[in-house]
């Protein structure tokens, strides 16, 4: 006897066609968010070649200046050209958050799937050692580690994902082990399907869009995280720029000249609002039962 297929709703028929990024450019919040991070994304990456100016250079004489032609920001305490470090310290800055979550969303990834769906003992070993890096505070852990192996552009990277990729492998457990036990995977062992195919070919895929809403939450995390040992003195050393050694710089200064942790320091809330407002766009937008 044929078990009758289920024939989902005519709204969801309609989701699945219309695809999710044509509902993300309707959403308002999702396409100001998309909009703003756009630009910050392409005033760090592009801005340097129609700025000219250099973000090391020091002027003596020309100290915490107020801005001018020369200076569209003015200067900090040093001298150097406060929009020049804005735009590469967001280079900087964005890409350490970017690769740090390529990191962690590997890494979660690999071992969410494989527990999920080989369950049994793998489960239960890949599970209790996300469990024991969930147990300890992940700010902590980063700190450690950078104390020991030095605070390098590509360790702050590494570090930094790897205090996000248990979270990422709890959510892809999650739906790893729901997706395993429907019928095209059924279908597909009986076909001879092995497993790597079956994970990463069928069902993996599947678990992704929760995935990339967490990832993209986590985009915000590790911004703050980067900045936060930046100001801490911990992470970006000059004289390179990002966003938290700028706040670092500023802070003796803020009552003298308070724009110079101002500007920072609102680019910083700015990115954080908007990657946690995708985030949640994305979220709604990956609902069925979302009207958009």
């Amino acid at each position: 006897m044929t078990r009758a297929a289920t024939v989902p709703p005519a709204g969801e028929v309609r989701q699945r066609r219309t695809g999710l990024l044509p509902r993300l450019l309707r959403h308002p919040v999702g396409i100001t968010a998309v909009l703003v991070l756009a630009v910050l994304y392409a005033a760090a990456f592009l801005g340097p070649f129609v700025y000219s100016a250099s973000p090391i250079t020091t002027d003596a004489l020309n100290t915490t200046a107020s801005p001018s032609a020369q200076h569209l920001l003015g200067t900090d305490e040093l001298g150097r050209d406060v929009l020049a470090r804005l735009l590469y310290g967001g280079r900087i800055t964005l890409t350490i958050s970017i690769v740090s979550m390529v990191v962690a969303l590997s890494i979660g990834s690999l071992v969410g799937a494989l527990a999920g769906f080989y369950q049994g003992w793998t489960e239960t070993l890949l599970m209790r050692l996300v469990d024991t890096f969930m147990a300890i505070p992940s700010f902590f852990l980063i700190l450690a580690a950078i104390a020991v192996l030095g605070n390098a552009p590509a360790v702050v990277v590494t570090v930094i994902g790897l205090g996000f990729w248990p979270q990422v492998a709890r959510i892809v457990h999650a739906e790893v082990s729901k997706i395993r036990n429907f019928e095209f995977v059924e279908a597909g062992r009986a076909l001879g399907a092995s497993g790597s195919r079956l994970i990463w070919r069928h069902v993996f895929p599947q678990a992704l869009p929760a995935a990339a809403v967490l990832t993209t939450l986590g985009i915000a995390w590790s911004i703050l995280t980067e900045t936060g040992l930046s100001y801490l003195g911990l992470g970006i050393q000059p004289p390179l720029a990002s966003w938290g050694n700028m706040l670092q710089n500023a802070q003796t200064y803020f009552w003298v000249k308070p724009m110079l942790a101002i500007y920072p320091g609102a680019v910083i809330a700015l990115a954080v609002l908007c990657f946690n407002l995708l985030g949640n766009v994305l979220r709604d937008l990956t609902d069925p039962r979302s009207r958009f």
